[in-house]
């Protein structure tokens, strides 16, 4: 079964509001080293902490970062972006491609890095913060994404099972971060998710369903796709019969 206590984690996105917390968390568990990393990492008044620069979009950078943290036994796939525009028909196509490099082929591909790394150690594991956005289109070209990844994320689950990689995805609606702060409704504090995180990590879940909204998404899933968009209902007009 993983555990934190004495694992070597690496954290994406470590600067966000998000990150920050999976960082000292993973200490306070007994975590021996964490990899903050960032496109621009601060300074931390930790020596168990060490600032790593990673840009996931970048390749070179996604090299650089397994060959600076050639001992990980615990990636938290957390760096996220959110797109100008909610609507897939309004964003530009560079704003389209730059959220899937960001959301999709970014943490895909640190994941495939890291994979035979964290393959060699015993109890390892990967973690990758989706969001009630993976099942629920209210984001455009964000909720395309996080789909996609969510996706991912169950075939790197099945390719990683065997070679002893534990993998965990993590679900949730908004959090209080900067990140959420245009967003209005219930915000969950994010000392509380990723306390939930670690607790389904340490206990071989394979999914956090972090809050009520996402739950309640998730299981509508199962319903007519009217059920979950009611907006759906009445939008086309009606057929007009002509009488010659």
């Amino acid at each position: 079964m993983p555990t934190l206590n004495g694992a070597v984690v690496l954290v994406t996105g470590a600067n966000g509001g998000i990150g920050t917390h999976f960082v000292h968390q993973a200490l306070a568990r007994g975590a021996a080293k964490v990899y903050a990393t960032a496109r621009t990492p601060r300074p931390w008044d930790d020596e168990r902490i060490v600032p790593l620069t990673l840009d996931v979009t970048d390749a070179a950078s996604i090299a650089a970062a397994v060959t600076a943290a050639p001992d990980v036994t615990a990636l938290i796939n957390n760096a996220g972006a959110i797109p100008p525009s909610a609507s897939l028909l309004d964003v530009t196509e560079e704003d389209l491609r730059a959220n899937m490099e960001t959301n999709f082929f970014g943490p895909v591909l640190l994941a495939r890095a890291f994979a035979p790394i964290l393959a060699a150690k015993p109890q390892s594991t990967l973690v990758d913060v989706h969001s009630v956005a993976s099942w629920y289109a209210f984001g455009g070209i964000y909720s395309a994404s996080k789909a996609a990844f969510w996706s991912a994320t169950n075939s790197l689950r099945l390719e990683l099972a065997p070679r002893g990689v534990h993998v965990t995805g993590v679900h949730v609606g908004y959090a209080e971060t900067p990140m959420a702060a245009h967003a209005e409704g219930p915000k969950m504090r994010p000392a509380v998710l990723v306390t939930k995180v670690y607790d389904a990590v340490e206990a071989d879940e394979h999914e956090v369903i972090a809050d009520e909204l996402t739950a309640q998404v998730k299981a509508a899933l199962s319903g007519p796709v009217e059920a979950l968009y009611p907006e759906l209902r009445g939008t086309r007009a009606p057929l007009v019969s002509v009488e010659e």
